[in-house]
């Protein structure tokens, strides 16, 4: 269920989605500008960032 909400997050808001997957770091930083620049750029770090996360 965990991943359903994060998901829906990621894509409603990308630097939220990225904060709950990796916490306050520069990932996080990182995702913030790009949505800043647009939403897509941070869309598309943010599926990034939540893919390759180590499970």
């Amino acid at each position: 269920m965990g991943d359903i909400i994060r998901i829906i997050l990621l894509v409603v808001i990308p630097p939220i989605g990225v904060l709950f997957t990796v916490g306050f770091g520069l990932q996080f930083i990182l995702n913030v500008v790009l949505t800043l620049f647009g939403y897509l750029p941070g869309l598309i770090h943010a599926i990034w960032v939540v893919t390759r996360r180590n499970y």
